[in-house]
């Protein structure tokens, strides 16, 4: 099983530059997003002295991260963005996790933060009528008899924090790349219709799911 590392980089980025380079993460975000190999991201500020800043990444492994990422597009186009802040990095460390973690109990699900079940059905039905209107996707969706229809609706609610219900597998035929990344563009589509939150944290975990999940149903 891959071990995840958390890559932790410090920056003291002068008070003038500061929001020329949240800016910069803002857009570097993006395709750091959409890397497999990352599993969660923040860039924090400090409280005491707001000149510094510490990035986390969790990567899937070490190795991933800096072979596998940093060989890739999406590492040039996340290094195009941050690469002017470079020279104002104070330390980069990779660090295993221990044993010892948890959540507190302010932390709510993530079900829970999205609205519940009914959010979580909502999303559901408006992913599925999109996608079967859509012209990349609708080859998958067409025929479908309900108990797939059924499977993809709870595949969708895991991979988005729902609640498991041992679904297990893709969820159908597998997708070309061109429908993955059309599947999340009509996920986040149908996320606004379905009222899901619109603020800029619960969206980049939302994100971090649906690029996570749809990732395994491409074909190989």
């Amino acid at each position: 099983m891959t071990t995840r590392t958390v890559e932790y980089t410090r920056y003291r980025i002068p008070a003038d530059r500061s929001a020329e380079f949240l800016a910069a993460y803002t857009h570097a975000a993006v395709p750091l997003a959409a890397a497999p190999q990352c599993v969660d991201y923040e860039l924090t500020r400090c409280e005491e002295d707001f000149e510094h800043y510490v990035l986390r990444i969790t990567w899937t492994s070490t190795e991933d991260h800096l072979t596998d990422f940093r060989g890739s597009e999406l590492s040039e186009e996340f290094l195009a963005h941050v690469r002017p802040y470079v020279g104002y990095i104070e330390e980069t460390r990779h660090y295993t996790p221990t044993a010892v973690r948890g959540a507190g109990a302010s932390t709510p699900a993530f079900s829970a933060w999205a609205g519940g079940e009914e959010r979580f059905a909502r999303l559901t039905e408006a992913f599925r009528a999109k996608a079967r209107a859509d012209d990349l996707l609708a080859p998958l969706f067409a025929g479908l008899d309900p108990a797939q229809a059924a499977h993809v609706a709870q595949w969708l609610g895991e991979v988005v924090g729902g609640p498991a219900r041992a679904v297990t597998g893709r969820p159908g035929q597998g997708v070309t790349e061109p429908q993955r990344r059309r599947w999340v563009g009509l996920l986040q589509d149908a996320a606004d219709e379905a009222g899901l939150p619109t603020d800029a944290e619960f969206r980049s975990a939302f994100t971090a799911h649906i690029e996570w999940g749809t990732r395994l149903a491409v074909r190989p």
